[in-house]
């Protein structure tokens, strides 16, 4: 499966009415997906690695993701999906594709550790636009879509007002291939855990970007990412004020993997520190 899209570009802005019906429909398969991860939550009969070790899959998202599909189908049977357990449906680089994870965070849930997201985004022309994010373990269902705003549980919520990065809070994770690139971000983690009030890793992205749109969080950067782990969340960190980027602050890039996300107040400080971090060598515990 070829999992990289190539957009198309020059078709006509959706309305905000039509933002809104998507918005709808993006909600609506969250919580019918969190209620599949909550029935599964300690069930799991099968916990299978899809190819890299720590890349886990299991029953809950297989069945969280058939729930997801069948409403989106049901409601835009014309647009595309990119979904990350059963593959795409329809051309990657259509005007509308849905980009989907049944259950971010799966190491997180198969250790019952409460951490974890069903998570559906929008793109449209190859921009996220839409999203929602549904944490069914403290229950908040965050969601937002260009222009129209961002909410939990349907409360207005915005990025934080946090301007020093010495006064921040921020948030990473680590790519399953870490144990093998140099292409890592452990000395990133390292220096700016020195450098900020601290820095966090709770393994799943979306919830990881739904926390710097409602101000937990004040920064998050990460690569080795899949568009599934990613739309969603970007759309709601936008519609809340913040700003994503690539590294270097140049267009963020979907299909790049990689993404600096801030409430926009910190985000040139942020940048610069990330670009002068030298990058260590992987390492081996054998």
């Amino acid at each position: 499966m070829n999992s990289t899209p190539s957009f198309s570009t020059g078709a006509t802005a959706p309305t905000p009415a039509q933002l809104s019906e998507y918005l709808k429909v993006a909600n609506t398969a969250a919580l019918a997906a969190g209620s599949v991860l909550q029935a599964c939550w300690g069930k799991l009969e099968s916990i299978v690695e899809k190819g890299r070790p720590g890349d886990l899959v299991t029953e809950a998202d297989r069945q969280a993701e058939v729930v997801i599909l069948e409403i989106i189908r049901q409601n835009f049977p014309e647009h595309s999906i990119l979904a990350e357990e059963s593959g795409q449906y329809g051309n990657l680089d259509a005007e509308y594709l849905w980009a989907i994870d049944p259950l971010d965070g799966t190491t997180n849930y198969a250790h019952q550790y409460p951490f974890s997201a069903a998570s559906i985004g929008l793109l449209i022309n190859g921009k996220p636009m839409v999203g929602a994010i549904f944490d069914p373990f403290h229950r908040e269902l965050f969601s937002g879509a260009a222009g129209l705003g961002a909410t939990c549980n349907d409360k207005p919520i915005s990025v934080s007002n946090v301007d020093k990065l010495a006064q921040s809070l921020l948030v990473t994770g680590f790519a399953y291939d870490r144990r093998e690139t140099k292409d890592n971000n452990y000395q990133e983690f390292c220096y700016l855990t020195h450098i900020t009030q601290g820095v966090r890793r709770a393994g799943a992205a979306s919830i990881d970007l739904a926390y710097v749109a409602c101000g937990r969080l004040d920064g998050y950067w990460e690569r080795g990412l899949s568009p599934w782990d990613l739309a969603a969340g970007v759309a709601i960190v936008e519609a809340a004020g913040g700003i994503v980027t690539a590294y270097d602050r140049t267009p963020f890039d979907i299909r790049s993997g990689r993404i600096l996300a801030t409430n926009s107040r910190l985000h040139d400080e942020l940048s610069q520190e990330l670009l002068h971090v030298a990058q260590i060598e992987p390492w081996s515990w054998m």
